[in-house]
């Protein structure tokens, strides 16, 4: 399994390094609007970033998945995103 660091650099922007077989760095935008949508639990934006790459990560490998998108691109890629994130938050 990968390690994920996630840091916020700044207002709503994360940069993501994955360590896997190779280490990759995203850069990741996250509106409030949309992060309130899928945040039912009392979990941080960081943590919902974080969650949002192992999402993907059961589903690609980290050199597969974007350099720099915002988080609702993850959706139309993958519809079922929105449904399930809950379950990949802890």
């Amino acid at each position: 399994m990968a390690n994920i660091e996630v840091t916020e650099t700044s207002p709503h922007s994360f940069s993501v390094t994955v360590h896997g077989a190779q280490v990759t760095t995203h850069q990741v935008s996250v509106k409030p609007d949309y992060a309130k949508q899928l945040l039912s639990t009392p979990n941080t934006i960081t943590e919902l970033v974080a969650a949002s790459f192992n999402f993907l990560l059961d589903r690609e490998s980290n050199t597969s998945i974007l350099r720099s998108f915002d988080l609702s691109v993850i959706e139309r890629y993958f519809p079922e995103y929105p449904k399930v994130i809950s379950r990949y938050l802890k």
